[in-house]
């Protein structure tokens, strides 16, 4: 799905196809980055195809912060909002298709366009969302909890991602992961 179906489908039936923005499309190979750690962020992606991967650096080790499927907006949120360097790293995990957004001129069309607006406020009350259910399953859930349920949310992350990325993602080892998926297949 582009971004235009996209906000047809999502945010708004009656859009006319004209976005308050310019974007454009680019193709981006498994394992690009999109977001170095300490870069600037300036740029709003929507994918439309692939999968995105986003790392954060913990005392020891890179840890996995989160994966985006495709019809996701991503970014390094912290560091377009508040102008600072990147602490993510955002990364293409297979081949991408993604539609670009300047963040100049989303903040341009944020002023004068209620779609642009529209759009803005509900990818973000998603990602809040988004991100509150990730912390309470990670405080309240099980690992076994954890991995059924984004099973059941991606099922298609089994195919496309290895184990040993999926338990990074979900803060176990990967030993852990094995006798979970075991357990849940006998």
């Amino acid at each position: 799905m582009e971004l235009k179906e996209y906000i047809i489908v999502n945010i708004d039936a009656t859009f006319d196809g004209n976005l308050p923005f310019k974007s454009y499309k680019k193709k981006v190979k498994k394992g690009s980055v999109f977001t170095h750690f300490e870069q600037l962020e300036k740029k709003v992606y929507f994918l439309n195809e692939g999968i995105v991967q986003v790392e954060i650096k913990s005392k020891s080790e890179i840890k996995i912060l989160d994966f985006f499927f495709k019809n996701s907006f991503f970014a390094s949120y912290s560091s377009l909002l508040s102008n600072s360097p990147s602490d993510v790293c955002i990364t293409a995990f297979t081949d991408c298709e993604v539609e670009i957004i300047e963040y100049q001129d989303l903040m341009a069309a944020y002023d004068s366009s209620l779609l642009a607006n529209k759009l803005g406020r509900i990818e973000t009350e998603k990602l809040y969302l988004r991100k509150v259910q990730r912390e309470k399953e990670l405080l309240t859930k099980t690992a076994e909890e954890r991995y059924i349920l984004l099973l059941s949310n991606h099922p298609q992350i089994i195919e496309q991602i290895p184990i040993k990325d999926i338990s990074k993602y979900l803060g176990i080892q990967p030993e852990s992961l094995s006798r979970i998926r075991k357990k849940i297949i006998s």
